[in-house]
């Protein structure tokens, strides 16, 4: 890791210097979306790197289990004494190697914030139950750390969604081994084991490395992980999910999300058009909660397809880290390439283009398409990209049928003033988060987070689901004496 990159950090540029190794898998350059300019290098880690940080990680994590539980709560609200100190740094290195602009920066600090504080918070919570039993017996069922937990985390939110996996599993009592995107190694990855180190997290129990491919294959399968949580595209999702299987290890997987936001005929319009450019412009649309269908009932669709498209033309695309801009660029060349291609299938299938449409190098407009079908790509595929894509419908059971109308099941959002309707419908949709008079990207940190289908296999992240997904049952008896058995 370049030390330049927190030059003028004291503490930052201290922890740097203390405890982190060489990996032997090259150098990969972190570069800005926006501009093309290299931010920093990072080394990255290979198979052999991997099996050391896992084997490395198991040793210490008994140890840090073993600490009091008020020392290790400290160590997370240290973490975010510092975080909270050093906000302008952090959020400048998200804002940079994301393409995100400063608003959604300072969203993924106060998640972490949030984060880290439900973790110290965690540590005062019970860990087990007293259970039925007969006189002269005890029973006990107790949450117990898995051990060492393996995190693959995205580029897309990398501060938040590496936290939201890592702090709760260290808080459990587990060592976490990360492998952040290499697209986004220091605010997926080098922020959050900075923050940590100098907080006085003790040595090896969070190891972090860079890698490609080999690396989070090496994670998945290594003998000292018990459990991976991976947050990621669906064709990864399935591989990892495949292998983890194997190896017999738990497993969980927040996954993509072709999410419906549906406009009732009683909806606010001005409302309607207000939570429909967030749900699907923040970050591009490169969010797994965005909203890649608006569902709009008939009466409402001339009007609102015209509002939301002269909100798109409106809306300034650019540098966020020079420019006030609303929309950043995609991540890669590759993913411009891709939305362009589902955009252009679309128009040629007969949808109708309103407003954008067309990637200048990374950076793609806000964009509407109206008259958009069901066997049309923007309503099928995940698109990671700001498109709105507008199907009309005539009824409440159309419009659930139409929601439901696909493999994935992450996250909905109904706008209607008749809220038994709108929760009547809720009841019907094959999702994991749904919200009513909301759009659909939401994340609290403190309810659980996850879908079903093609975006997850039913796991969650969250509030109490945390206990559930990072430690697990282990029962104890004791008996005054010991029985004597008829054999």
């Amino acid at each position: 890791m370049s030390h330049s990159i927190f030059s003028n950090n004291e503490w930052f540029e201290k922890a740097l210097g203390q405890g982190w190794i060489s990996l032997h898998g090259g150098v990969s350059d972190v570069v800005e979306p926006a501009s093309g300019e290299t931010l920093t290098r990072v080394a990255k880690a290979n198979a052999q790197d991997v099996r050391e940080a896992c084997r490395s990680a198991r040793q210490a994590q008994k140890g840090w289990a073993a600490m009091p539980y008020q020392a290790r709560a400290a160590v997370f609200r240290q973490a975010a004494a510092l975080l909270e100190a050093n906000r302008a740094e952090c959020a400048t290195w998200i804002v940079r190697e994301t393409g995100g602009i400063m608003p959604k920066a300072m969203f993924e600090i106060d998640s972490v914030l949030h984060h880290l504080h439900e973790a110290a918070a965690m540590l005062t919570q019970p860990k087990g139950l007293v259970l039925p039993s007969m006189d002269g017996v005890t029973s006990l069922a107790r949450r117990v750390p898995h051990g060492v937990v393996g995190v693959i985390s995205p580029f897309n939110f990398p501060f938040l969604l590496t936290s939201r996996a890592t702090l709760p599993a260290l808080a459990c009592g587990n060592a976490v081994v990360l492998k952040p995107d290499l697209r986004t190694p220091v605010s997926g990855g080098v922020l959050l084991a900075l923050l940590l180190q100098a907080a006085g997290l003790p040595q090896g129990v969070f190891q972090m490395l860079p890698g490609e491919a080999e690396a989070g294959e090496a994670l998945v399968t290594d003998p000292d992980v018990a459990m991976i949580s991976f947050t990621g595209s669906t064709a990864v999702g399935r591989r990892v999910g495949e292998l983890a299987g194997k190896h017999l290890k738990k497993v969980a997987l927040e996954l993509g999300g072709k999410n419906a936001l549906i406009v009732r005929a009683d909806a606010d319009l001005d409302l309607a058009v207000c939570n429909a450019a967030w749900a699907s412009y923040l970050h591009q649309g490169q969010i797994c909660m965005s909203a890649g269908r608006h569902l709009v009932h008939k009466d409402l669709l001339e009007s609102y397809s015209q509002r939301i498209a002269e909100k798109a033309r409106a809306l300034p695309v650019g540098n966020p880290h020079t420019e006030p801009v609303a929309l950043g660029p995609l991540i890669t060349g590759k993913q411009a390439e891709r939305v362009q291609r589902l955009v252009d299938e679309s128009v040629r299938m007969g949808a109708a283009l309103l407003a954008g449409g067309k990637a200048n190098g990374l950076f793609f407009p806000a964009t509407v398409l109206a008259n958009v079908t069901p066997d049309m790509p923007v309503f099928r595929e995940e698109i990671f990209g700001p498109v709105i894509s507008i199907t009309g419908f005539s009824s409440d059971a159309e419009a659930i049928a139409l929601a439901n109308d696909t493999e994935y099941g992450l996250s909905a959002g109904i706008l209607t003033t008749d809220v038994g309707q709108g929760m009547a419908m809720a009841a019907e949709l094959n999702v994991g988060l749904v919200h009513i008079n909301d759009q659909t990207v939401n994340d609290d940190g403190t309810m659980p987070m996850g879908g079903r289908g093609a975006s997850g296999n039913g796991s969650r992240h969250g509030g109490p689901a945390n206990w559930d997904e990072f430690t697990q049952w282990q029962w104890t008896t004791v008996r005054n004496v010991a029985p004597a058995y008829p054999l």
